[in-house]
């Protein structure tokens, strides 16, 4: 007999890094196009009604790494362009801080869920054909920060 509440589990933690993505996707906006001011930013996003669908805890694994290493992923994303890094649309390029650090720094994440993620949320609040350029981007990282797992991926 299959336990019904077994079955909820994953979708439901599904869901609620996916709220985190987006949550954190939008106090990485924030700081791209207003301040750096992290607390507030993170403050704010905290104090947010949807807040309480996120993980909390893989919401500020990855803010504070986004923030953390904001020099050290741009100089990496500026190797990843076909076009001028300040050209690019503010929601695209938050939406890839947070991606290049899950693919940096999570490996516990399989690269296409991280891409997979990134897409879905470059649908819901980028521009028309921005999830094509997040895909571009991301799996030029990926083939870079996870060699190994995006070898054995694509053989």
């Amino acid at each position: 007999m299959i336990d019904k509440k077994s079955l909820k589990s994953p979708k439901k933690k599904i869901n609620s890094r996916r709220k985190s993505r987006e949550l954190i996707m939008k106090g990485v906006y924030r700081a791209l196009v207003n301040n750096f001011d992290i607390k507030q930013i993170k403050k704010d996003i905290q104090d947010d009604p949807d807040f309480i669908r996120a993980d909390e805890a893989f919401f500020l694994e990855v803010v504070d790494g986004v923030f953390d290493n904001f020099d050290l992923l741009k100089k990496e994303i500026i190797t990843y362009l076909d076009k001028n890094y300040d050209e690019l649309s503010p929601i695209e390029l938050a939406i890839i801080y947070c991606s290049l650090f899950e693919l940096k720094f999570s490996p516990s994440v399989p690269y296409r869920v991280v891409i997979n993620e990134a897409i879905e949320i470059a649908k819901s609040f980028g521009g028309t054909d921005g999830h094509k350029f997040i895909n571009g981007v991301l799996n030029k990282a990926a083939a870079i920060n996870r060699k190994h797992e995006f070898a054995t991926k694509t053989n």
